[in-house]
This record gives C-alpha cells, sequence and structure tokens, in this order.
C-alpha cells in the first residue's frame, strides 16, 4: 500500500483540540474518511493521536466518555515533516511497526498535512449465533415463539443480528438452534438474506459454547461467535481490526454497566480506621457482551457434543496461554433476557 499522492491531504478535518469530550471527538472520528484524529493545542502544534482503539482502551482503564479527549489520546506518536514527507512516508510501511497515518509539521511544529496508509481490516469471513435457547426469562412471550423471533419495533432480534453482521461483510452465518427449531428455520426461508444462512441443529442443549464442536467445517480465520439476543451497533470492523493488530488468538467484547450505590460507602483503612465516605458513588462494572472473536484452535478446547459455557472455554485457553483480549463497546447495546430490557429497547430503537 503507498500513501496518498502529493499533494498531500489537508489536515484541518482531522484536527481536534484537546478539551472537548471523547464523545465529541468519537463522533468527529465517526464522520471522517479515515477514522483518526490530531489533537493539537491552540497553535495547531500536534500534542497526541486518537484512534477508536485509543477511547476504547481509555474505557478499559476507567475514564468515562464525557472526560476531556486529552485524557484518551496516544501521546507517543511519530511525526513527519513537510519538507522530508517523501522520506518520512517510510514509516507508513515500516516492517516491525507501521504507522496508519502521519501528520506532517511546517518548520515552526504546526500541522500542515497528513500522510495517509489505507488499511483494510481483516474481514471476518464467519459467524456463530446461538439461537437456540428457551427464553424463559420472558416468561409467556417465549411461550409459542423462540425468544430470537421476539419483535423489536417490527423486526425479529435476529433480524436485527443478522443485518448487522451482513452490514460487516461477514459471508457466511450459522445458526445453532434447539427450541422451535421450525420456526427460526422459516423466518430465514422467508428473509433476503444478503449472507449464507446455515443451520446447526442441537439434540439437547449444549451450553452457550457446545454448539461449537458441531461445526461442519474448521473456520480459515478468526470467527464470531454472538448471542442471539442481543441487539448492538458495535463496530465489527474495529472488533477485527483490533484482534488482528494485537496478534490476539481471542476477543472478549464487554459493555460497561454502571451502578449507582444507593448509600455512602465506608472506605476502611488499617482494619478499623475511616479512610474516606463516599456519598451514592457510581461503580462502573465491565460485562461480558456475548460477542467473541476467536481463532480456530479455540475448537480444540471442545469435545464433540460436551455441555460446556463460553466462560469455561476462556478459562481453559487462559490455562494454555492463549492470549485473550478485551474489547469495550463504546456503541449501543442491549441483552434482551428480561421484559424490562425489551420495553427498552424498544423505545432506544424507535427514537
Amino acid at each position: 500500500m503507498s500513501p496518498s499522492n502529493e499533494p498531500y491531504p489537508d489536515a484541518d478535518p482531522y484536527l481536534c483540540p484537546g478539551d472537548i469530550s471523547a464523545r465529541a471527538a468519537l463522533a468527529k472520528i465517526n464522520e471522517l474518511t479515515h477514522q483518526f484524529l490530531i489533537i493539537v493545542d491552540t497553535e495547531k502544534r500536534p500534542i497526541g493521536t486518537l484512534t477508536d482503539g485509543d477511547i476504547r482502551r481509555g474505557l478499559l482503564s476507567g475514564h468515562a466518555l464525557d472526560e476531556p479527549v486529552d485524557q484518551f489520546m496516544f501521546r507517543n506518536f511519530k511525526l513527519g515533516r513537510l519538507e522530508t514527507a517523501r522520506e518520512d512516508a517510510r514509516l507508513l510501511r515500516d516492517r516491525e511497526r507501521p504507522v496508519p497515518f502521519l501528520p506532517l509539521v511546517d518548520k515552526a511544529g504546526v500541522v500542515q498535512s497528513v500522510l495517509v496508509r489505507d488499511i483494510l481490516n481483516s474481514p471476518i469471513d464467519m459467524a456463530v449465533v446461538m439461537a437456540g435457547g428457551f427464553g424463559k426469562r420472558l416468561g409467556d412471550l417465549t411461550k409459542d415463539i423462540p425468544k430470537p423471533l421476539v419483535e423489536v419495533n417490527g423486526r425479529p432480534i435476529l433480524d436485527h443480528v443478522l443485518q448487522a453482521l451482513e452490514d460487516a461483510g461477514v459471508a457466511e452465518i450459522y445458526l445453532t438452534l434447539h427450541y422451535r427449531a421450525d420456526q427460526i428455520r422459516e423466518f430465514i426461508a422467508q428473509r433476503r438474506n444478503r449472507a449464507e444462512i446455515l443451520f446447526i441443529y442441537e439434540e439437547t442443549p449444549l451450553g452457550t459454547a457446545g454448539s461449537l464442536s458441531l461445526l461442519p467445517k474448521r473456520p480459515q480465520g478468526p470467527f464470531l461467535v454472538v448471542n442471539g439476543d442481543i441487539i448492538t451497533d458495535v463496530d465489527y470492523s474495529a472488533l477485527s481490526g483490533f484482534q488482528s493488530d494485537t496478534k490476539l488468538d481471542g476477543v472478549l467484547c464487554v459493555s460497561q454497566y454502571r451502578q449507582q450505590i444507593p448509600y455512602g460507602v465506608v472506605e476502611v483503612e488499617n482494619g478499623s480506621l475511616l479512610g474516606a465516605i463516599r456519598e451514592k458513588p457510581t461503580v462502573v462494572h465491565n460485562v461480558a457482551s456475548g460477542i467473541y472473536l476467536l481463532s480456530p484452535s479455540f475448537l480444540n478446547l471442545i469435545e464433540h457434543d460436551e455441555v460446556v459455557d463460553m466462560p469455561t472455554v476462556l478459562e481453559r485457553a487462559k490455562s494454555l496461554r492463549y492470549r485473550i483480549g478485551v474489547f469495550p463497546i463504546h456503541e449501543y447495546w442491549i441483552d434482551l433476557g428480561r421484559p424490562t430490557d425489551l420495553d427498552a429497547a424498544r423505545k432506544d430503537r424507535s427514537r
């Protein structure tokens, strides 16, 4: 891949002050052709760079989207100079640590332009959607239909899941089926599918990971595992790029769950001394989102027809020194396990 030809692209659309919120910066990133920002001071001198991945890493470290973007930015960035831009472009192609973009500054250190290396994230060719559950927590709503066919704003949950995968370019999608499997088959037969939809039938429920042992063929590369009862706007392309860039064996996606404690929380020091009192603090937890990107080697950890849940498989992988990363979802995500969640999703999707 070669950098953009001269004249070099104008940097102005990619410049961002360090005092705006990460949320506002993220919105700006999503509007750009190349998804990054150069964080600058009041004189347009660069003080950092920002990508979607930087924001996700900041969330994992405890920052919130309403904090200033300079809390999230990458500070150890590389710079090029206008007068040596052609030579500096080698940094885009460096074999060891290539950079996806390179700000170019003039002799005063002011950003004037930017070199960009076009990056296509490794495609995700295959996904497995877990759609065989009973949906008991939804009560009478799933008495006669499977939970993936419960509607949110006129469309089954499963249709939301499949559309997101198809929009991401996933070409082959397996649905694991058990409860009311015939209804799901009929829905797929009538749906206008953009991906090839295939079925895996569980004679008996195999947990949240056991049905992976029934895949008829081994994936050629990393594959997605997605629960069939979630709705999300997660960027699957960013997830793929994260896994590819970090050379991870597997990735667990997490969503942030904020819980306000309705009491003053007392911290104790040295066994019995008052440390601090925090009035009704908000605690942030990273919760499993039901989305995983796994290398084919994970299939070696599951016996054929084994009843096993995904946390157990991940623990097995950790014990064998698999490298498993955590990918925070800052986009919309909701698990539709309870009637209240279903009501919330219907309100959210109607806006």
